[in-house]
């Protein structure tokens, strides 16, 4: 039987084990499932749903340590980043709870004719699948589950087979917090076993954040059964310099943020598009400052940059930088593992018409481009199938506006990084996904727009 398990991908320890869940736990969990949203789902007012997130969000900020602990033995983030993710995770929580009453109130209708009235109520829509990925194992949960507990739904966890731990104890503080049976289930399915849980009538949505690959089998049993679809995919993000007033300001932020959580994060500056007249010394400065980031265990104070997530994440991304130079790529830095410790790599100007221009580097890998101006930049920034997250430098406000716009993105941050916040709305076009979490527009995803007309 395959099992879900840690391996301390710093140490190549394992941990811990679990085995898969069986056929008949699948179906118990179900039936709990389906029974909490049609009891507890109907039954409580959205206030009442949301003191129970509020403690939900409470009890992380309560546990921070035991669950950073946790977050650097599954998957390497440096424990400082894991501290904030959890933090990240505890206020997403509570500022859903705290929207709700008024997100998820009665929209009157105006009646153009006729006696009586007319609303929209946001009601559950049943129970919801989360397939969640391995690198943020309680901020991805939170932005999920957060606002389906709000709605009334219930919510199915399916973590990534790395991820069992974190998993567990976000099930024991929704037990804690006083969350009904079923209203919170964690499975440790299989992929078959998951696509018939997307079969499985009682299962109304399905939210998943992770590969392509994953997104589109997803996307396609969903599909194959009526079922409402969000997806967060990849992305390979362009970070845009045309101008600014502190060079060294704007390396630091893209070092930040491509480095950050190991340079695993869908929506991190990957691509470097910058101006001719800033190329050479942003390119400079770049591999300087990466050159001077030192890898290190996750635990020790002061990590940086600790391991990726597997050894074969590190053996992947290495090829990856291999085909990339095959391609006439320039490495200027970096591009060797150590074990699953993966350098800052820098590479330039990969040939647009590679195959492996096309590519996510997941991992601290940074791509710089040069372009002659705002035309070329965004031409460049918008040559690619996914759109998730983008990033914008430049000193003219009126600029700012026009590249904004014009690039094609689910998120768009000027002069800043790292600056994600409950109240913003997470999600992507193109072959990063559909469909938005957090946020005012994350509150509603998955509720049913009931009508209902008194005459």
């Amino acid at each position: 039987m395959s099992k879900y398990a840690v391996l301390n991908p710093a140490t190549g320890e394992t941990l811990a084990e679990y085995p898969q869940i069986s056929a008949d736990e699948l179906q118990a969990a179900l039936a709990r499932a389906h029974a909490a949203t049609r009891g507890w789902g109907r039954s409580t007012t959205v206030e009442e749903r949301a003191a129970l997130v509020t403690r939900i969000g409470d009890l992380h900020s309560e546990r921070r340590d035991e669950l950073a602990k946790a977050l650097v033995e599954e998957m390497g983030k440096p424990l400082a980043q894991a501290y904030g993710e959890v933090d990240f995770a505890a206020d997403i929580y509570r500022y859903h709870a705290e929207i709700a009453p008024a997100e998820l109130a009665d929209e009157p209708i105006e009646l153009r004719g006729g006696e009586g009235s007319a609303v929209i109520r946001n009601a559950p829509l049943g129970v919801i699948l989360g397939v969640m990925p391995w690198n943020f194992p309680f901020y991805q949960v939170a932005r999920f589950a957060g606002p389906n507990l709000t709605i009334g739904n219930s919510v199915l966890l399916k973590p990534a087979s790395q991820c069992p731990k974190t998993a567990e104890l976000t099930a024991k503080i929704y037990a804690d917090a006083g969350a009904p049976e079923g209203v919170f289930e964690a499975i440790f399915a299989s992929t078959d076993q998951i696509a018939d849980v997307i079969a499985d009538p009682r299962v109304q949505g399905v939210s998943l954040t992770g590969s392509e690959r994953a997104g589109i089998a997803v996307a396609e049993q969903a599909s194959r059964h009526l079922k409402k679809v969000v997806l967060e995919l990849g992305g390979t993000d362009p970070f845009v310099v045309l101008s600014t007033n502190d060079l060294d300001a704007t390396v630091a932020d893209l070092v930040a943020g491509r480095l950050d959580n190991n340079g695993q994060s869908c929506n991190a500056p990957k691509r470097a598009i910058v101006v001719s007249e800033l190329y050479e010394a942003f390119t400079e400065k770049l591999v300087a400052a990466m050159g001077a980031v030192k890898v290190s265990d996750p635990f020790v104070d002061g990590c940086e940059l600790g391991p990726v997530s597997s050894a074969s994440a590190a053996a992947g991304l290495a090829d990856q930088v291999r085909r990339a130079v095959a391609a006439g790529g320039d490495l200027k830095l970096g591009g060797t593992p150590e074990g699953n410790f993966f350098p800052p790599t820098v590479i330039t100007n990969i040939p647009r018409d590679s195959d492996i221009y096309l590519e996510e580097f997941f991992g601290p890998v940074a791509l710089v481009y040069e372009v002659a101006d705002e035309a070329e930049a965004i031409e460049l920034a918008n040559h690619t199938p996914f759109g998730l997250g983008s990033y914008v430098y430049t000193t003219d406000p009126a600029q700012a506006e026009r590249v904004a716009n014009a690039i094609d993105a689910g998120m768009v941050f000027v002069n800043c990084v790292l600056a994600d916040s409950p109240e913003l709305p997470f999600g992507g076009v193109k072959r990063s996904g559909f469909g938005r979490e957090m946020g005012r527009l994350g509150a509603t995803e998955f509720v049913n727009k009931k009508l209902i007309r008194i005459a």
